[in-house]
């Protein structure tokens, strides 16, 4: 029997084995877009609409206009304060979201109703985009109150304002990983050799994951474990359950 390490992949919204996707891995339900990682896990992408996305910049405006506030006392240093105000006025505005992005993926409003900004391909938002995004936020204001950018969202699929198509990303829910892993049921299946500390770990990493993983990713790490001379496919995945259902509950 392989002693191979099963890696840990995470996503946001990890979908199970009978997941409804079409043939390019999208979800059928409208707000929700299947991508399959190189690791095999198909990771849901919850999409966040107008609605939630309009309540998120609402906050963040809150929070500049406080932050505009409590930097008013610099215009009393004239003509230099005033420098000083205005480029912090710029540097807030313009980088404000920017800087919140990078750090964690979401600013303040943003985090607050559950939203992060990641990649159209799921992977955290990077500099270049987060920058490309933001800067064309003047363009998605036009002609008023972000009016270009709330009809391209309702004309996109996927909620996107001008900002996100030019730089390649999505708004999307921030789902927290479920906490209740768990080995699926089966029948225990006592191994034929001894299995050390490592061997045993394997498995109950693979099993623990095997709801999480597209059938054939689950088949081909078991048939990693199980070895050239175990068995393949279905029959593979069906013996690392039944080993892991035997380790799992004492031998």
């Amino acid at each position: 029997m392989a002693s191979n390490r099963l890696g840990n992949s995470t996503g946001i919204g990890i979908t199970g084995f009978g997941a409804p996707a079409d043939a390019d891995g999208e979800s059928l339900i409208d707000t929700l877009r299947v991508f399959e990682t190189p690791e095999g896990v198909d990771l849901a992408l919850r999409l966040a609409g107008p609605a939630p996305r309009a309540a998120a910049l609402a906050m963040d405006w809150g929070i500049r206009l406080v932050l505009y506030l409590l930097l008013t006392p610099m215009l009393a240093l004239s003509g230099f304060g005033v420098g000083l105000y205005l480029l912090a006025l710029f540097l807030m505005e313009w980088f404000y979201p920017v800087f919140f992005e990078l750090r964690s993926g979401a600013t303040p409003g943003k985090k607050a109703m559950g939203l992060v900004v990641v990649h159209d391909d799921g992977t955290p938002i990077g500099p270049s985009a987060s920058v490309i995004r933001n800067l064309l936020r003047a363009v998605d204001f036009l002609p008023m109150l972000y009016a270009a950018g709330l009809v391209s969202m309702l004309l996109d699929r996927d909620f996107r304002r001008l900002g996100d198509l030019a730089a390649g990303t999505l708004v999307i829910y921030a789902d927290k990983p479920t906490a209740n892993r768990h080995i699926p049921e089966h029948k225990p299946l006592a191994p034929v050799e001894r299995l050390d500390t490592e061997q045993q770990q394997a498995i109950l990493d693979l099993a623990e994951r095997s709801t999480r993983l597209s059938r054939a990713r689950c088949a081909e790490l078991a048939e990693l474990i199980v070895g050239a001379q175990g068995a393949r496919g279905e029959a593979a995945v069906s013996e690392v359950l039944g080993i892991a259902n035997w380790i799992a509950r004492g031998r």
